[in-house]
């Protein structure tokens, strides 16, 4: 199958596994259908899937993958011993591990194309990992404590596992508890990714999209909680845009 056949492919295969889209009309636009099938895998609860659809659906995003520019985090250059900064698309970094802000259920934003970084990890990672996350929750038998943090492959994504960890909601005046339960998540990834033998963790800016927390400070809490509980491996901050750089570069070195 070509890259597009395999787009309607996996469409198709979503329409007819979910009466209630099965009259949805398939666009014949490229950007409506990648919009469309992003949408179906975002709404679809972690049930099995068969192997076909699977090992298409795995062709397809590692096919997707290629076509962005993937950057390598052996090329980045630290601003201090073993601490990078980068700006870019996280979904699109070969690395160790990236660093997904979670919600409590930890199984993904089920928002249709919404554009938090926990709808961005999953849909380029593939349902595989809704599912992994299911099991995981399934395990566990209640919802993901703030400041902890799991470990899953990152499946189609380029790089090899993603830490899932859920930052603290801020919805009223900054506490330290707050502050307490951000630091834990960074504390909490970097013994993961040691415990896994994890050489490179991407950060992404935890907790400070929806959940609130005040951006300069959250910069200020994630530096110096990598400061303290940093060992051998390699970090990188990631941001999307200029005012979280310029944040982060007046921090670090």
């Amino acid at each position: 199958m070509t890259h597009e056949e395999k787009r309607s492919f996996l469409i198709e295969r979503l329409l007819a596994e979910q009466p209630q889209y099965r009259p949805t009309s398939i666009p014949t636009d490229e950007g409506s259908q990648k919009r469309l099938l992003r949408s179906l895998m975002n709404v679809r609860p972690p049930k099995p899937m068969d192997e076909d659809f699977l090992t298409v659906q795995d062709e397809y995003l590692r096919e997707a993958a290629a076509r962005k520019h993937i950057t390598d985090a052996a090329d980045l250059a630290p601003l201090e011993p073993g601490v990078c900064l980068w700006q870019g698309d996280i979904t699109a970094l070969r690395c160790g591990a990236i660093v997904n802000a979670a919600n409590s259920g930890l199984t993904g934003c089920y928002v249709p194309c919404h554009n938090c970084i926990d709808n961005c990890i999953h849909t380029y990672a593939g349902i595989r990992l809704r599912l992994a996350c299911a099991e995981l929750m399934e395990r566990q038998g209640h919802a993901e404590p703030t400041g902890q943090a799991k470990l899953t492959p990152a499946y189609a994504l380029p790089c090899q596992y993603v830490l899932h960890t859920v930052g603290p909601i801020v919805d009223g005046p900054l506490t330290d508890r707050h502050k307490q339960e951000l630091a834990s998540c960074y504390r909490s990834c970097l013994a993961l990714a040691q415990e896994h033998h994890v050489d490179s963790v991407a950060f992404c800016c935890i907790s400070t999209g929806v959940f609130g927390f005040p951006k300069p400070e959250a910069a200020r809490i994630a530096v110096d909680a990598v400061r303290r509980y940093k060992n051998d491996t390699k970090v990188i901050f990631n941001v999307h845009n200029q005012t979280d750089y310029a944040l982060y570069r007046q921090l670090l070195g």
